[in-house]
């Protein structure tokens, strides 16, 4: 096999490695909404169904009680090519010693958050050689835990419910030397993710904080450079009636099942062509220094400001002190709203 053959050939893997992964999310988990009712009444496999449930309720606090990882998922080849497809990359700026716990939050969402998922949620990036005897946990929506199958998938790969009861239990029922990752600005934070823009919601996200503060954990900034990057969104000036509509969908979509919905587009499977597979673009997520927090089981409003605004000024440096080496230029800001 020649060279031009062999590279055509990791491009397509590479391609199909991301293109597998929103589909995996619609197929495992729209699918078993849709059909166990269906199976449940009207077939003779409606014994498929009730056990499906059974099973759901016998197992239901699994999910919120550290999960059922597995570092055999977490290696799949499947995820090096999904990494080589941008490419990502994880940077350690300071050590994170096991004999603590840590929340890790991470800053944008970006549409997807590309980046979180391939550094944490797998190896593909090294987490556990970079940080040793560390280990990570993604937060996500509860919704996702209660899906036949999605959920089994995702805690494989060492996700959990971004609760307070879930988040709690791995911060002080575990021992040490782990890690909640939390997308602070979360879905909502999608609508403000476009290329060479770095604005964040974080003013009035304060329950990282006070989480930290009643578990004695560990703040960590972490910022993913390029994640903004790999889709370009649409969006209508106000007033307008297609913005009026984009925006009546957007919230009704949030109320039914605590999504965002972004109208994005990326590219094609041909060059220059219009689809949904991301941008070739890289992402880059830097880990910052821990920021060591006091226990305090019921801090006050004045305790959680105070460390809110040290942790908004650790994220600050980090972001200045990075940004210019991936990609955005020496006068960029980073705002917050």
């Amino acid at each position: 096999m020649g060279f031009l053959s062999r590279l055509d050939l990791q491009r397509s893997l590479q391609t199909l490695s991301v293109l597998q992964w929103i589909p995996v999310y619609v197929i495992l988990g729209a699918i078993p909404i849709l059909l166990i009712p269906y199976f449940l009444v009207f077939t003779k496999f409606w014994m498929v169904s009730v056990l499906a449930l059974a099973w759901l309720a016998y197992d239901w606090n699994t999910h919120s009680q550290g999960g059922r990882r597995s570092a055999w998922v977490r290696n799949w080849t499947l995820w090096k090519y999904f990494q080589n497809y941008f490419p990502v990359k994880l940077v350690k700026t300071y050590d994170l010693p096991p004999k603590h716990n840590y929340i890790i939050a991470n800053h944008p969402h970006g549409i997807l958050s590309y980046g979180v998922f391939i550094n944490f949620a797998t190896e593909a990036t090294g987490f556990a050689r970079i940080f040793p005897g560390i280990t990570p946990y993604v937060g996500t929506l509860e919704g996702m835990f209660w899906i036949p199958i999605v959920r089994e998938y995702i805690m494989s790969m060492g996700v959990c419910p971004v609760s307070e009861l879930a988040l709690k239990y791995l911060l002080t029922q575990k021992g040490s030397g782990n890690a909640v990752v939390v997308v602070v600005g979360g879905a909502a934070e999608a609508l403000l993710c476009r290329p060479k823009a770095s604005t964040i919601l974080l003013k009035q996200r304060k329950g990282f904080v006070k989480l930290a503060l009643q578990t004695g954990s560990y703040l960590v900034p972490s910022y993913s450079f390029g994640e903004n990057e790999v889709y370009n969104q649409e969006t209508f000036p106000e007033g307008t009636w297609i913005r009026l509509f984009q925006k009546t969908f957007q919230d009704t979509f949030k109320k039914i099942i605590g999504l965002t919905l972004c109208t994005f587009h990326g590219q094609g499977f041909t060059r220059g062509s219009w689809g949904f597979l991301p941008f070739n673009q890289p992402i880059t997520t830097v880990v910052g220094e821990p920021l060591p927090l006091p226990r305090i089981e019921r801090p006050n409003k004045k305790t959680v400001d105070k460390y809110h605004a040290l942790y908004i000024s650790a994220l600050r440096k980090l972001f200045d002190q990075h940004k210019v080496q991936y990609g955005l230029s020496e006068t960029q800001e980073l705002t917050i709203l």
